[in-house]
């Protein structure tokens, strides 16, 4: 677990953990600020529950990770034209205001609602059923949820904010490059080898 700030491109926490809970990110967050971090604000992949560890703070999602989750629900090449809307309308992220978006947002609801809310059921057991297109509804789902998220950066300028967490995922790219050069080392060398990469200010030293 990294926490890097992009700005100074340097991180200023990590740990090795066994599982991303919410506990890890509390933490996080009392160890920075023990150490006298002063955090305006954050940005997040995603994790369910993480948000709440940042309720008094700007939280942005990342719009490259909220775009990794629809493209889990409806593909890169959807084939139903409810899908084609959907995934063409969160291309916009970058391009309009959160307003905007949840106007275009709720007339693409409108128009497909009743496809959205269409059911299959058992042939066996006609009482059992499930929503016919439920990846689609969890796609805009996940986008409803998200939506106070994905345009604060917006809301608070004079933050910049990044809107993506790409600062981050690049050094990451970096450090699995490294580690892969050194393939033999034991488990112990290659865990101080990492801790020796993450203190470094700029991932190119």
């Amino acid at each position: 677990m990294v926490v890097r700030v992009p700005v100074l491109k340097q991180n200023i926490y990590w740990k090795l953990i066994g599982s991303e809970t919410i506990m890890e990110y509390a933490e996080a967050r009392q160890k920075l600020e023990d150490q006298g971090w002063i955090i305006n604000a954050v940005v997040l992949d995603g994790r369910p529950g993480a948000k709440a560890v940042f309720a008094d703070l700007p939280v942005q999602m990342c719009h490259y990770h909220q775009k990794a989750i629809l493209n889990r629900y409806l593909t890169t090449k959807p084939r139903l034209e409810a899908s084609i809307e959907l995934r063409r309308l969160t291309s916009s992220f970058t391009k309009i205001n959160e307003q905007k978006f949840k106007h275009i947002l709720d007339l693409w609801y409108l128009k497909w609602s009743v496809f959205l809310k269409e059911r299959t059921y058992q042939i066996d057991n006609p009482k059992r059923w499930h929503y016919t297109h439920r990846r689609i509804r969890s796609a805009y789902r996940s986008i409803q949820t998200n939506i106070p998220y994905l345009f604060t950066y917006q809301k608070y300028s004079n933050l910049q904010i990044p809107n993506t967490t790409n600062c981050l995922d690049g050094y990451f790219s970096h450090l699995k490059e490294l580690t892969k050069l050194h393939r033999g080392i034991n488990r112990i060398t290659k865990l101080k080898m990492i801790d020796e990469i993450l203190s470094k200010t700029d991932p190119q030293k």
